[in-house]
């Protein structure tokens, strides 16, 4: 089966009596108890909501209503539960177990906010349940994951949306960005620099009992039996009200076993649209070099030595080659965005600014009409969500598609690698793995822990 790509969804948009998007969302037919919906909008359910589970749901309550959440927190799941019926004013069931989510025949669609050691599992199960799927980035914790989920998008014909919003909001810079490199504004490109801040480690955190309301069994998943760590001190800002440093909520994230640092975090964002700008979406790298890193603990055949602190790197600076010779380098160092360098000219963009000579040419010489349209395949949606209910009506695949999202993490989840093993990698895109390195190809997989396999 082929599953359409976005160019089809364009087209599908332009022969919808010219509507806009936001337009649209007020006829849904979907695919699953939609058509029963007393109020003709799509029916969601939300699985893991701590943090960006509940910014996705918060922002799609305009276009779907929530029946059902789950998580393996007990206080999270009531304090979602709530704030879901405060703002919407109904009520959505609260389950533990998300399979209980799956077995439901009147959901259309779930939004995956869990971390990212569960994407893969919870996105294949949901598919093969007849569920379209929208998943918080990074997609996967490693290459053949990505593999596994486009052949099962593949054979089922599902919806799927990776969370990679910037392809859709942030006022479009990231898409005027993209236009202005299609336009030549900037000539050949030369460079891509993508600068996706650095993190620190940790001090030695002791293994304590998991708080109460916390299944942290169920928490870890496929990841392998351990205990449960976390230091008195609380998180402030985003993310707050949990411990500054644990392996579990939100920091999470600095542990290899369920994440891979600011690599799959920011990098995921930035290297993302550095991909899509150099037309690299269907090939990525053929070589990354580990210029430099710093990594919180030691390491041993690419495995940190202890287990008590956070394991991923701190600082880094790393070298791929992209199609074209093109270089990009991603590093920890200066601003959080990416600086594109051509023959004729620079510029730079990330969530707050565009800005450069060729950015302000704009304003004498704008870009052709549509330009941006063209980038995104068609009007550009309300947000990402809106995107992913558009591309669940023409039963087309959205603007962050499994393919292109995988092709792009391969770079973050190499460059990951050759931190971890401390040497260049040399990448075969079309075979789509790493050439005369057997080690190296160990990483492109994991075991699922006994009783949490994938079920295909």
């Amino acid at each position: 089966m082929t599953v359409p790509r976005p160019l089809d969804r364009r087209r599908f948009l332009q022969a919808a009596t010219g509507m806009g998007g936001a337009a649209m969302l007020s006829s849904w037919g979907g695919p699953a108890g939609a058509a029963d919906s007393p109020n003709d909008r799509p029916v969601f359910a939300t699985i893991g909501l701590r943090n960006q589970g509940w910014n996705i749901t918060s922002k799609s309550t305009q276009f779907a209503d929530f029946a059902a959440f789950a998580d393996v927190d007990a206080n999270v799941l009531g304090e979602n539960l709530e704030k879901l019926e405060k703002q919407t004013g109904k009520q959505a069931e609260g389950y533990k177990d998300y399979r209980e989510i799956l077995d439901r025949d009147d959901i259309d669609a779930v939004m995956i906010g869990a971390p990212d050691h569960w994407h893969t599992k919870i996105s294949v199960e949901a598919m093969l349940a007849g569920k379209d799927v929208y998943c918080e980035k990074p997609l996967t914790l490693t290459i053949d994951e990505g593999k596994l989920i486009e052949k099962i998008v593949k054979q089922t014909g599902r919806v799927f949306q990776v969370g990679t919003m910037q392809r859709t909001e942030n006022n479009q810079r990231f898409l005027t960005a993209i236009a202005m490199i299609r336009d030549g504004r900037i000539g050949d490109i030369r460079r891509v620099t993508c600068g996706i801040n650095g993190a620190t480690g940790s001090p030695e955190i002791p293994a304590i009992d998991a708080p109460k309301g916390l299944d942290w069994d169920f928490w870890l998943g496929p990841a392998s039996k351990v205990p449960y760590r976390a230091l008195p001190e609380m998180r402030k800002g985003y993310g707050g009200g949990v411990p500054l440093y644990t392996n579990c909520h939100y920091a999470w994230r600095n542990w290899y076993e369920y994440s891979g640092g600011q690599m799959n975090d920011w990098g995921a964002h930035h290297v993302d649209i550095a991909t899509w700008a150099l037309g690299a979406g269907d090939t990525g790298p053929n070589k990354i070099t580990p210029v430099s890193y710093s990594l919180p603990v030691e390491y041993k055949n690419g495995f940190a030595t202890v287990t008590n602190q956070y394991n991923t790197p701190t600082n880094f600076e790393i070298h791929v080659n992209m199609p074209g010779d093109i270089p990009m380098i991603i590093t920890s160092e200066g601003d959080n965005g990416i600086l594109f360098e051509g023959t004729k000219g620079r510029f730079f963009v990330n969530r707050g600014k565009l800005a450069g000579k060729p950015v302000e040419d704009l304003e004498s010489n704008p870009l052709p009409e549509g330009a941006v349209e063209e980038v995104y395949g068609g009007p550009v949606s309300a947000n990402h969500t809106a995107n992913f209910i558009e591309a669940m009506r023409a039963r087309t695949q959205p603007i962050s598609d499994v393919w292109t999202h995988n092709r792009m993490l391969e770079t973050c989840h190499l460059a990951n690698i050759s931190i971890r093993l401390g040497r260049e990698l040399n990448w075969d895109p079309d075979a789509r793995q790493i050439v005369g390195d057997d080690e190296a190809n160990s990483f492109l997989s994991r075991e699922s822990r006994k009783g949490y396999e994938i079920n295909v």
